[in-house]
């Protein structure tokens, strides 16, 4: 583009008011790099510096409290000089420059908000997942927006490649969207197989209008045997079964209750449809339906003596440690995180290392504290010093003050 050439004429001769007069004229022209650019100038002459960096001008390395302090107000300016030409790339679909500027910042509720404002499509679906989902501004919408685009067989992929190693919120994140998203397309289809076969099954037109509205999947599928009495099945059942496996981590009781339901569809499927299961929900469906029913306060003392059991019993060289995990994790999210505590103290394999798991066994300390127990700190301190790891007794030093 062009410069008027009547702009020279109209800057000023004033090095900091001329600065001023080119960033304002990046900003009303959308040049949002330029505008970078003209911005670390304005800084480095208020700092005192040249404005364009001589090419031997050596790195900043302050040592009186004065050259800290501008080396700290070039810092602070350069940041935000980041914010505002991020902004306005975000703002003109330039999405992964924008991000490329707001990543140094550190500032994912400034991209967040900026992207709120962006329309996911073809053409920028690539870049705003990327920043949403793999850069984790906003992991809720980039999973949705995986599910819409490519679907529940690629979602699910992704979780398994991309997320189901990250944390345990981002996994609760993740698992939510897809439960949402396979529960209720899979509720829609249970509806309108309800509403086309309930005629020749002997259900009214009065009970098909109002039960086709106010039941859920698990009510129709209770009151309704035939719906999946004839061997057949409504969705991938390769896809139920990873949506249930995923669901392990959600803590919100109505998705957990969704969660329960789809185990009892499964349980109702065909068995050449109803795959085994890694230790300790190989028998899958039965066993993923206590777990569920434990977290919402229902068979929880039956469904802790079979984990236990599986926990107690399961070899851990041949199926890893999932079935003493999962053991523990119900224990701590039914309420007993003291109980937690002594069994993980209990039934860790002596190679796994005390620092790997000491963050899950401090928060159970804490949770154990909280509800009157301090003996699970004391039982800590001994476990981790048995394994000769004074760095874990030094964090627990501080729990226990």
């Amino acid at each position: 583009m062009s410069l008027d050439p009547q702009l020279l004429a109209r800057l000023s001769t004033d090095p900091a008011t001329r600065i001023d007069e080119v960033i304002a004229h990046y900003r009303r022209e959308r040049q949002p790099v330029e505008l970078f650019e003209a911005l670390k100038m304005k800084s480095r002459l208020a700092h005192g510096l040249p404005m364009i960096a001589d090419p031997d001008e050596p790195l900043l390395q302050g040592t009186t409290d004065a050259e800290k302090q501008r080396e700290r107000g070039l810092e602070e300016d350069l940041l935000d000089a980041c914010r505002q030409a991020g902004a306005m790339l975000i703002q003109d679909g330039r999405i992964a420059e924008g991000w490329m500027y707001l990543r140094p910042t550190g500032d994912t509720e400034l991209a967040r908000r900026l992207l709120e404002d962006v329309e996911i499509d073809d053409d920028n679906y690539d870049e705003m997942t990327q920043v949403l989902l793999h850069e984790s501004v906003d992991l809720r919408r980039g999973y949705n927006a995986v599910l819409q685009h490519q679907g529940t067989c690629n979602s699910i992929t992704l979780y398994d490649q991309a997320i189901a190693t990250r944390s345990r919120t981002d996994r609760q994140i993740a698992a939510e969207c897809l439960l949402t998203s396979f529960y209720n397309e899979l509720l829609s289809l249970v509806r309108d197989d309800f509403r086309n076969r309930g005629p020749d099954n002997g259900v009214t037109p009065e009970a098909i209008e109002e039960d086709s509205v106010k039941l859920n999947l698990g009510e129709l599928i209770a009151k309704y045997k035939w719906i999946l009495g004839g061997g057949g099945y409504h969705l991938d059942t390769t896809h139920l079964s990873s949506t249930v496996r995923f669901a392990t981590v959600i803590d919100d009781r109505e998705m957990i209750d969704r969660a329960l339901q789809l185990c009892q569809y499964g349980r109702r499927l065909p068995a050449d449809f109803q795959y085994p299961g890694d230790e300790p929900f190989v028998d899958f469906y039965p066993a993923h339906a206590a777990f569920f029913s434990a977290l919402l306060g229902q068979g929880v003392d039956t469904a802790l003596r079979m984990f236990e059991q599986k926990a107690r019993t399961v070899d851990v060289n041949v199926a890893g440690a999932g079935a003493i995990e999962t053991y523990i994790d119900l224990l701590d999210r039914v309420g007993r995180p003291a109980e937690a505590l002594r069994a993980a103290i209990e039934l860790f394999p002596d190679d796994v290392p005390v620092q790997r798991v000491l963050p899950e066994l401090l928060a159970m300390a804490r949770r154990a504290k909280q509800a009157g127990d301090t003996s699970g700190l004391d039982a800590l301190e001994k476990f981790s010093f048995g394994r000769n790891d004074l760095l874990a007794v030094a964090a627990i030093a501080a729990e226990k003050s």
